[in-house]
């Protein structure tokens, strides 16, 4: 199983953290209020089930405010960034050379604390820089996954992305303006809770990327990286049985888990077919549709990241 649902004590201290109802049935009052909202809409897909609805609902606390904007927001990107969201097959050459020379799995278990830990690491520093766009797309299609998958709810999201294999010449592909609108997607149409992200085999040229990426992020998620000198640091944060056997831990190593992964990424391929006409419609929507520059602000301009 490539993700472990909480259950037990951990499941009540979640439903706790999240401020999930006791009764099912005020969760299903919730859903049939969105679906009414959703029904009014007539520039967005009427295809959200009930299950990815739960999952908004947990991410943003049960505020329905909040989840109707995440869900205009969720299918607005479809529409606005296509190459974040179109010919989402993992088999496809782009997609293989990511999964061939990336590890970028989430973790079979949980934190004590009910978190999900995903792992980005890439594996050799001499390897071309991948597409940017599709290392991006490839990162979108496991969140629906666990969009799809996440069926009880977990209590938020720790990153660790292991920089040992970090590059100068892998920059210039990460430009200001696709970061932008990738930090835009996840912040803002997804239903994710990023707790903490720990870097880890930092450098100085690590200390630049990280200073380079954080104006892409809200100041609550800013305020929650951690940068580690050692591998030591990162177990005061994450259990180190539950971390791959490269990283000293007990969940077997990396590799097999990210092709367990790419597995079901594979399993997944009908469903991500499907879902490539399940996007806004911007001539459909009630006012004034929305442009890039009101979703991304790109007639501004961007600093450039200097590597010395």
């Amino acid at each position: 199983m490539t993700l472990v649902q909480p259950s037990g004590d951990m499941c009540v201290q979640i439903r706790q953290e999240l401020r999930e109802p006791d009764s099912p049935d005020e969760i299903e009052r919730d859903i049939g209020l969105i679906r009414e909202w959703l029904d009014k809409q007539p520039h967005l897909p009427k295809d959200m089930d009930d299950g990815r609805l739960r999952t908004f609902l947990r991410g943003c606390k049960f505020s329905l405010e909040k989840v109707k904007r995440k869900l205009d927001m969720y299918y607005t990107m479809r529409n606005a960034v296509p190459e974040f969201f179109n010919d989402r097959d993992i088999d496809r050459p782009d997609l293989k050379e990511i999964m061939d020379n990336c590890h970028i799995p989430p973790l079979p278990g949980l934190t004590p604390n009910g978190r999900r830990v995903t792992i980005l690491r890439a594996l050799d520093k001499d390897i071309p820089t991948p597409n940017a766009a599709e290392a991006m797309k490839l990162v979108m299609m496991i969140g629906d996954i666990r969009l799809l998958e996440e069926s009880v709810g977990v209590a938020g999201d720790v990153f660790i992305f292991d920089a040992v294999a970090a590059s100068p010449k892998h920059i210039p592909k990460f430009t200001p303006q696709i970061l932008k609108k990738f930090f835009i997607c996840v912040q803002e149409a997804y239903p994710a809770k990023i707790k903490e992200i720990h870097v880890i085999n930092v450098s100085p040229l690590v200390d630049s990327l990280v200073n380079f990426v954080k104006p892409f992020l809200k100041e609550k998620i800013r305020n929650r990286i951690f940068l580690h000198s050692n591998i030591d640091e990162l177990y005061k944060y994450v259990p180190k049985s539950m971390l791959p056997s490269e990283y000293g831990g007990d969940a077997g190593p990396i590799r097999d888990i990210n092709e367990q992964w790419r597995q079901k990424l594979r399993s997944y391929t009908p469903w991500f077919k499907e879902q490539e006409n399940s996007k806004a419609n911007e001539s459909l929507r009630p006012g004034a549709p929305k442009t890039a520059d009101d979703l991304f602000g790109m007639d501004g301009t961007f600093r450039k990241l200097t590597i010395d």
